[in-house]
């Protein structure tokens, strides 16, 4: 039996993605220096908040995922990240090969709003693996599973995801709202002969500051 490790050497951004894609290297070592014919490689990464600490700034804005610091000892829990296949060539002993990971910048997500939280450190990661072995025998093949219990972790770099953003939306983010919301959005912008949609907002939290410090 096919008895495989997992390793995370690093990450990096994919330079040629046509979207927001993570790479991550990996080496995979068979124990006993056998033959893997292939292997169906599946992945599933998820963010270990628990693991790193925050400045206040981060704090801040990470209350809409976890409430109130007071309350983080309960509500900061692992977040899923990414789940990803991959095929991996035959190999004998160790192998490494690049796992994509496509990143999100839709402040909806769960993981998108912890990235764009964080101004500097790193994040935790857990990388848990799972899929389906093909070994050579002298008859044929074996097909086995890869045990539920192969995982590795690796901190990725906040600046990394700057980066990694920040080629594709530059010094932009995204905000999804209702068809209503827009509408009346643009018959404010429209009224008040707004250049763009920047602008728009500006104006509208111009007004709240100035509601909030009225007496």
């Amino acid at each position: 039996m096919a008895d495989l490790g997992f390793a995370c050497l690093d990450a990096r951004a994919d330079r040629f993605a046509a979207a927001p894609t993570l790479c991550f290297p990996l080496r995979i070592t068979e124990a006993g220096g056998g033959a893997v014919h292939a292997l169906a490689l599946r992945c599933q990464i998820r963010i270990e908040p628990q693991r790193r600490r925050y400045s206040g700034a981060e704090s801040e804005l990470l209350a809409d995922l976890f409430g109130e610091p007071s309350r983080w000892g309960e509500t900061l829990r692992p977040l899923q990240f990414a789940l990803v296949s991959t095929m991996v060539p035959g190999f004998t002993g160790v192998t490494e090969i690049d796992l994509p990971v496509p990143v999100t910048y839709d402040l909806e997500v769960a993981a998108g709003k912890y990235f764009a939280a964080l101004d500097e450190g790193e994040i935790p990661l857990l990388l848990l693996f799972s899929g389906t072995v093909f070994v050579r025998t002298p008859t044929g093949f074996s097909v086995e599973q890869v045990p539920w219990d192969r995982e590795t972790r690796h901190r990725l770099p906040v600046p990394l995801w700057r980066e990694l953003m920040d080629r594709y939306f530059p010094g932009e983010g995204w905000l999804r709202l209702r068809t209503d919301t827009l509408r009346d959005l643009h018959r404010f912008k429209s009224a008040h002969a707004l250049a763009t949609w920047d602008d728009t907002m500006e104006a509208l939290l111009a007004r709240a500051r100035a509601s909030e410090a009225a007496p």
